[in-house]
This record gives structure tokens, sequence and C-alpha cells, in this order.
């Protein structure tokens, strides 16, 4: 019985009478946001492409690659938005409802464009 095992290769133990592989799954970063909303299109609007990413296992390091891909660019995206459009910390002293406003334009305005370049595409 040991060189079927020896065979097989990897660990067993025993339960009852059978013996069962000691198996574990590889530890993963977690998924962020942009990772999530990726994971939703392409189970929903690319299942093909999905599928294919789930069962080769690389559907969690596509997810997170896209979600470090996407943080980053949006990020960029609100700095130069916020730059280009002069919503400095000293508005934000003077008017802080002003402000908001238009940080929340430039935030709304960068994921409509993370999500056109990064999320929702092929």
């Amino acid at each position: 019985m040991e060189s079927l095992f020896e065979e097989l290769g990897g660990t067993y133990h025993q339960e009852g009478d059978y013996f069962l592989p000691d198996l574990s799954l590889p530890e993963t970063a977690p998924v962020g946001t942009w990772g999530q909303r990726r994971r939703h299109y392409l189970k929903v609007q690319r299942r093909p492409l999905y599928n294919a990413l789930l069962l080769s296992g690389k559907l969690n390091d596509h997810l997170i690659a896209v979600d470090t891909q996407a943080e980053t660019m949006f990020f960029q995206l609100v700095k130069r938005l916020a730059e280009q459009e002069g919503v400095t910390e000293q508005l934000r002293v003077e008017n802080q409802m002003e402000w908001v406003g238009r940080m929340n334009n430039i935030r709304d305005r960068a994921t409509e464009i993370v999500h056109a370049e990064l999320i929702f595409t092929r």
C-alpha cells in the first residue's frame, strides 16, 4: 500500500478505511473592489474567458493584477484632474462644500475612465 502512495505523491491521512489526500488551496492576496468588478464583468459578459481563467487557476492572479493596475490608475487620474482644475487644499480650507462637490465629480470621472479602459474591456 505504501508504494501506491509513493507513486501518487503528496501526503495522505486516513479516515476510517480510506486514505484521503491532504489538499489545501494556495494562499492568495485578497481581491479588491476593482478586481471584484472585473470578476463580475467577466462572469456576466465574458463567460468563456471567465471559465478559461478559472479552470486554468489564473483567475485570482488576473483579478489581483487588474485591481492593482486600476487602483494606481485611479489615484493618478484623481491627482492629475484635481491639479488641472485647481482643486487645492486652499480651496478645501476656504470652501469645503465646493471642494467636496468638485472632488466627487473628479472621482466619478476617474472611476468611469478606469471602468472603460481596464475593467470592462476584452
